[in-house]
């Protein structure tokens, strides 16, 4: 499988409640050095970006399902979603890269009918910086920094 198309699938099933590591997939191919670095790090971002977007569409139009075995959230991690929501508004959506409440966070982003343009504003900016990070780290170990 193509190095590019691995990191994208890998990144997002990652953002869909699916089993994934994105992270360590893209920190593997960075010290392997299999890849032009700038472009996993886009790839991974377009990938985990749209991932977001299939929760947003799940929390947009499948939400009275929310109480079925494969909705993608429990009712526990919605609820705490929501709380976050109510806490902190639409900017909670920088943080949708955060393991185990992020991605619940984009449901309640789709159910509350976010605008699709702010989530998508949101959420790039907060997946890119992660993966940004995760990135330069690794460079300036690799460095010896």
């Amino acid at each position: 499988m193509d190095v590019y198309l691995g990191i994208f699938v890998t990144s997002l099933l990652s953002a869909t409640l699916l089993p994934g590591t994105s992270e360590a997939a893209l920190a593997a191919l960075i010290v392997l050095k299999q890849a032009d670095i700038t472009v996993l790090v886009v790839i991974a971002t377009v990938g985990n970006v749209l991932g977001s977007c299939i929760n947003w569409a799940f929390g947009r139009f499948l939400l009275h399902l929310r109480h079925t075995r494969w909705f993608p959230v429990s009712a526990s991690h919605y609820d705490r979603a929501v709380g976050w929501f109510d806490r902190f508004g639409k900017y909670t959506l920088l943080f949708a890269w955060v393991p185990v409440v992020g991605d619940p966070l984009t449901v309640v982003a789709g159910a509350l009918r976010v605008n699709i343009v702010t989530f998508l504003v949101l959420v790039t900016v907060g997946k890119a910086a992660r993966y940004a990070s995760i990135a330069t780290a690794l460079i300036l170990w690799q460095q010896g920094f």
